[in-house]
């Protein structure tokens, strides 16, 4: 798709990962027309967002928390295939039966002021005119690095979660893995089985949460990143809202000791990492499961951020401008809480294209069109 000129639709969503295809389902359902009214650009080579990238030993049985997209279950799943393969394969057949279209692949380089009142989405396919944007581009695309002391001048091998190859690769070596959320677990606990040693290291002790993690808890958890999005702060880590499951498998790999958690290292040398109190481990492999950040760095053009580092919303609304909409931001940033918050920002959408908003952004007593509920 390549165009020599600006083309000009009513919006463009940026993503099609778990977020993306939910808005663009709504704005389907909503009687939007894909290639003329709107478009859905996606940088990864294949459907799946990042889902593809999961390593392979992330079968689709130890995945948490995977809600259907709106209007197709995903049924008939084997647990023990890889989850990129499965959720790859149930993304594409959701593409294809709701001729959603995504061109891909698409880098999107920026997105500023354009001409007319509208927004210009500059691509690697060419610059894009529109008057709302949902931009659902994740996080995965920007992994969280901390710099530590002498961390250059390690001889080992350092990678994030973003690179994690499987267990396998760490067989006999001595294993650092950093990070206390749910992707550290995990890394820690296959590579117990097969490695020389590892070693458990985070910035904070961890919180275990015993018992289901049901509706109250999930209201407050949302509750509190709705609250650092609305004062314009960056969204928290979701294992900081809602702590580490206790299940059989920790259960028996706390036991075993592998869970045995030690505070932050102050540097990094050749061969270890040090405390200043004296104490150090050697390694061979410093893996960083250390999060990620959202990827918005293209929104930079448009003067979104507050002081505190995040972009402020009003539901999914940027304050700032009226017309962006974050989907899988901050309390959207859950398969379930993507597909919410898909909805609603087709609802706004749809509330601003027909005019309805007023200079300062206010809300519209009522929508001109719904989209359908799934």
């Amino acid at each position: 798709m390549n165009y020599t000129g600006v083309r000009e639709v009513d919006v463009v969503v940026i993503g099609a990962g778990q977020a993306g295809l939910s808005g663009a389902y709504h704005l389907r359902r909503a009687g939007l027309v894909p290639d003329r009214d709107f478009v859905v650009l996606d940088h990864a080579p294949r459907p799946g967002g990042a889902w593809q990238f999961r390593w392979p030993s992330l079968t689709y049985g130890k995945v948490h928390g995977m809600h259907a997209l709106p209007g197709m279950e995903l049924t008939g799943a084997a647990a023990e295939r890889p989850s990129s393969e499965v959720i790859g394969e149930y993304f594409a057949a959701y593409e294809d039966r709701f001729g959603l279209r995504v061109h891909r692949p698409v880098e999107v380089s920026a997105v500023r002021e354009g001409d007319g009142g509208r927004l210009r989405v500059e691509t690697s396919d060419g610059a894009f005119a529109t008057r709302a944007l949902i931009n659902a581009t994740g996080t995965w695309d920007r992994p969280f690095w901390p710099r530590y002391p002498g961390q250059e001048t390690f001889r080992g091998r350092q990678l994030h979660t973003a690179d994690y190859p499987g267990p396998d690769s760490f067989a006999g070596l001595r294993v650092i893995v950093v990070g206390g959320g749910a992707s550290g677990t995990q890394h820690l606990m296959e590579i117990a089985e097969v490695a020389a040693d590892t070693t458990w290291v985070t910035r904070r002790p961890p919180v275990f949460r015993e018992g289901p993690f049901d509706e109250e808890a999930g209201r407050r958890a949302v509750a509190m990143v709705e609250e650092r999005v609305r004062l314009g702060l960056a969204p928290m880590s979701v294992v900081s809202v809602t702590g580490l499951p206790l299940n059989d498998a920790v259960r028996a790999a706390r036991a075993k000791g592998v869970l045995d958690r030690l505070p932050m290292f102050d540097r990094i040398t050749e061969h270890a990492v040090v405390w200043d109190d004296g104490r150090s481990v050697a390694a061979d492999v410093i893996l960083w499961a250390t999060g990620f950040r959202a990827a918005i760095g293209h929104l930079g053009p448009l003067g979104l951020r507050e002081p505190g580092g995040g972009i402020r919303l009003e539901g999914t609304r940027a304050v700032r401008d009226e017309r962006v909409h974050l989907v899988g931001y901050g309390p959207s940033a859950s398969t379930i809480g993507a597909n919410r918050a898909g909805r609603a920002a087709v609802r706004e959408i749809g509330r601003l294209l027909a005019g309805e908003h007023g200079p300062a952004g206010e809300r519209a007593p009522a929508p001109v069109w719904e989209p359908a509920t799934a």
